[in-house]
Order: C-alpha cells, then structure tokens, then sequence
C-alpha cells in the first residue's frame, strides 16, 4: 500500500505510509461501528526490514498518544534463513515489540505454493513440515523476553492457493506432537503452551481446520478462498447483468433506457462484498469463533 507513488529510496517510506493511513482509518470507522478489530501485516522477508523498521516506528509514535500500538501484531517470515538466524532477529524485533504491547508473528519452516510474487512451488518437500525440536527452539528463546507475545506459523504441509484432492498433505498432528513436546521439556501441565497459525488455510477441510484449532492455532490465513469469493461476486453480478452492461444506453427494457446504475462500479463491487462477507460466515464456523466476543 503506498509503494506506488513513490521510487528508489522513498518506496519502504511510502509503503509505511500507506500502511499507517489504512491502518488509521479502520480504527475510525471500527469506533463508528462499535465492533473490535484485529490490524496485522503479514510476511515481511529480511529483504524488507526496513518497511518493517518504519511499521514499528510508527507502533511506537501512537503507543506514546494513545497508550497501545497502532497494529495488533507483525509477522516476520525470515523461514528461508538458518534458524538461528530467524530465531536471533525474531528476538530481536520482540525485545523492541514487547514494549508497546505488540504481537510478533513468525515462520518456521516455509509455506508453498505461490502468493504475492514469492514461488515455492518446487520448495524441498521435507521444508514444507517443522519438527518439535524447533519449534521448542523458538519458544525457549522468544519466551525469554519480558512481555513478549508472539505466535509460530509452523509448516506442517501448509500450501498457498486451492489444489486438487490429493495434492496437498497437511499433517496438523506435527502441532499436537510440538505442543506435546514442549510440555515434557517445560515438565508442565499445560497442554498447549505455544499459540500457533496456519497458513495456506484456503481449501482445507473442517477437520483438518478444527483438528489444527484443537492443537493451539488461533489464526488462519484464507487469502485464496476470500479473494474468490471477491471475484466470484463479481462474476455472479456480470452473469446477473449481462444484458445491462454492454453500453451505456439500451438494455433489454428499451434502446434508449441508461445503464449507469449497472456498470457504475460501486455495484459489483457491492456484490463481491456480500460474496466475501458470506465466505467469511463459512470461515467463522470453520474455526468456531461465533459468539465468542
């Protein structure tokens, strides 16, 4: 967002900017609304840490107005790094976080498929699933920090994007295994000590979905599912209208009758929200998060 009107060295400035204006105006309508609202950025790569430096910056500059982050959490996605270099910069950016009262997301192992111009799709298979002694690795050190909240995006044949039966074996017992894990290093009773996400959740059955809730994810990403029930909407209003929206005078109520209520663009874009807002509904009972507020 942002990153369009400007070049060279301006661009991660103007990306903040762009993040910082959306993020304002969510808060402004969320109060008009009455409703709470959970603001994130996702996959930030060591490539961007710059943009990264500015969102936090710009965390900092409202918790000092307003006494909370601007954000509700971050995600850094530095899974193609060594994992002790992902886990030393993750500490890093917490140690920063945790004074402001904000999440840090990060990645353990690496989700495939393709989206938003990265392409694992011939990705190692063997990556594409974490194993307990790192996600252990992980909540030693990011534990450690005081106030620190963070969660794990642990791979467990996670894949961006909707593929045929068969091609994609999510294996969510990986989640219950670590939490068991950890529990026997922590020699605790608390079951499930690390707070997990699933990406790639788009064409995920309810069982995988609710078997991976069962094992401590809080969060599930369905970039894929939402942006075709977007484009869907759209669809369905062209279908609907097709005879409206071939010109902009004559439809099929007579040739010279205006089309503008049809193509103005306000219209189908209308129609892909109801689309999402209907997906959305699916998601909500996918992850048993009606009436919980």
């Amino acid at each position: 967002a942002g990153k369009a009107v400007a070049t060279g060295d301006l661009v991660d400035k103007a990306s903040v900017a762009g993040c910082v204006a959306g993020a304002l105006q969510v808060r402004q309508l969320a109060e008009l609304y009455g409703v709470p609202v959970i603001l994130h950025t996702d996959h930030c790569m060591r490539d961007w840490l710059p943009w990264f430096d500015g969102l936090i910056e710009a965390n900092e500059e409202y918790f000092k107005a307003n006494g909370e982050p601007l954000f509700s959490s971050h995600m850094l996605d530095l899974s193609e790094d060594p994992l002790e270099e992902n886990i030393a910069t993750c500490v890093e950016y917490l140690e920063r976080m945790s004074k402001i009262d904000l999440l840090l997301e990060m990645e353990l192992g690496i989700t495939g498929g393709e989206e938003d111009g990265v392409d694992n799709s011939d990705v190692d298979s063997s990556k594409l699933y974490t194993q307990p002694e790192e996600v252990y690795a992980v909540y030693e050190a990011l534990s450690k920090v005081p106030n620190g909240k963070f969660t794990v995006a642990a791979a467990f044949g996670n894949v961006h994007g909707v593929y045929s039966p068969g091609n994609v074996k999510l294996d969510p017992q990986i989640l219950h295994n670590s939490q068991a894990y950890i529990s026997e290093k922590l020699g605790t009773d608390e079951k499930k000590p690390v707070y997990f996400v699933f990406h790639g959740g788009s064409g995920s059955s309810r069982e995988d979905i609710q078997y991976a809730i069962d094992a401590g994810v809080i969060k599930m990403n369905i970039d894929t599912d939402t942006q075709w029930s977007f484009w869907d909407g759209i669809r369905g209003y062209e279908a609907k209208n097709r005879d409206y929206l071939q010109g902009q005078i004559g439809n099929p109520d007579g040739p010279d009758i205006p089309n503008k209520k049809y193509y103005d663009p306000r219209m189908c874009l209308r129609a892909a929200e109801e689309a999402t807002v209907e997906r959305l509904g699916l998601a909500m009972e996918d992850l048993r998060c009606i009436d919980v507020l």
